[in-house]
């Protein structure tokens, strides 16, 4: 009997750095498949082909665009290389399911030659709504709006089951995807706790010694520049400069964040560590008492699961979020939202539950508890589910 042969295709970052995907293929390894994966290079994961606990890995070279022209060029150059290493890989052998992960919605076309000559299933990964990210990013739609619109339906159509990353994606699924609903299957990016140290048990420190974290992506969307403008709001009007921060990884705006830092003269309470993975990643965000979400409330932003939120709370630590709507349902007791959508509010609410041990106390068993029901454990079984619909349960013959 042939074990079936599982491609994960993503292009927007390398494994195992991508923790989802990562997740994904030791998961989907574990359940008996045999499991590639095509990734860019990057965040120091450099070799071409290597196995990694019992998962392929080939990676290709990605340039970064920052330009129209640069992310024709990216993109173009980026499916040539999906093309030829997927086949690569049939000339090796069988393919059975090809699992794309945006962004961009444009690598269903990777897999058409697959499907419709091969017979191969197509899982598609929704990781993120490229159309709304362009709405809030550039302000408008326009053309390239309704392009991305398409492409997003044409992905939607070529799969033979989606993954979505929480309710919200879900409901674009089953709406402007016309995706029958027995081929959805909900599958958030919840940290797996077996690689998570047991949270300390003093709990979060609470007045001036509170450390507050952040660690995520620092691009435009991502709302950094919000919390550097409320540090500076804290640490001046603050009796006590006693607060720290540590904004942990990296991205296109960190060196404009780490130059207003400068600019507003608190570069001395706020810690920028760069890109940290796995373990080095949760122990030096354990080491603080807070995490905040400083991603603004917007159209994309609100229907968006942020990891971070995630992470914090498998860590034990307290949020402090704008209310958004997914990042709601995550976190539920275990955050507190600002009221507004700007700096003077995020740094009102992390000045307000800084100072209170109390609440500190309440809220970080509010995010244990809530972790422990949307933990990875708990998401790989819907991952399962997802493959068994998406093969059918065929017995498979070599």
């Amino acid at each position: 009997m042939r074990v079936p042969h599982v491609v994960i295709v993503v292009e927007n970052l390398p494994v195992p750095f991508d923790r989802r995907v990562w997740m994904e293929a030791r998961a989907l390894r574990d359940s008996g498949y045999k499991v590639s994966v095509i990734c860019p290079v990057g965040k120091g994961f450099c070799t071409e082909d290597e196995v990694l606990e019992d998962v392929r890995i080939l990676r290709h070279e990605l340039h970064e665009a920052t330009t129209m022209v640069g992310y024709i060029r990216e993109y173009t150059s980026a499916l040539w290389h999906e093309s030829r290493l997927l086949a690569r890989l049939r000339r090796e052998g069988p393919i059975d399911v090809i699992q794309i992960c945006n962004p961009p919605d444009l690598l269903f076309l990777v897999t058409l030659a697959h499907k419709f000559l091969h017979g191969t299933r197509v899982v598609f990964d929704h990781h993120d709504i490229n159309p709304e990210l362009f709405e809030v990013k550039f302000g408008r739609r326009g053309v390239f709006y309704w392009l991305l619109r398409v492409a997003e339906r044409l992905t939607f159509s070529v799969a033979d089951v989606v993954i979505s990353t929480n309710e919200s994606y879900r409901e674009i699924a089953l709406g402007r995807g016309r995706v029958n609903p027995d081929r959805v299957f909900i599958v958030k990016s919840a940290p797996d706790l077996a690689e998570y140290t047991a949270p300390s048990s003093h709990g979060p420190r609470a007045g001036d010694g509170c450390l507050i974290g952040y660690v995520g992506i620092m691009a435009a969307q991502d709302g950094v520049d919000v919390l550097i403008e409320a540090a500076a709001i804290l640490l001046g009007h603050l009796a006590s400069n006693g607060l720290r921060f540590r904004i942990i990884g990296g991205g296109s705006e960190e060196n404009n964040l780490r130059r207003r830092a400068r600019d507003l003269g608190i570069e001395e309470s706020v810690e920028f560590t760069g890109y940290l993975y796995g373990a080095d990643m949760r122990l030096s965000l354990s080491e603080c008492d807070l995490g905040v979400v400083p991603d603004p409330k917007n159209p994309y932003n609100d229907r968006c699961t942020m990891n971070k939120v995630l992470e914090y709370m498998a860590l034990g630590l307290p949020v402090v979020q704008f209310d958004l709507l997914e990042s709601r349902r995550s976190a539920g007791d275990a955050a507190l939202y600002a009221e507004g959508n700007d700096a003077a509010a995020l740094a009102a609410a992390i000045e307000s539950v800084c100072f209170d041990a109390v609440q500190l106390e309440q809220m970080r068993q509010a995010g244990l508890d809530r972790i422990g029901q949307l933990q990875w454990a708990v998401q790989r079984e819907s991952l399962s589910a997802a493959y068994e619909c998406v093969l059918e349960r065929t017995i498979w013959h070599g």
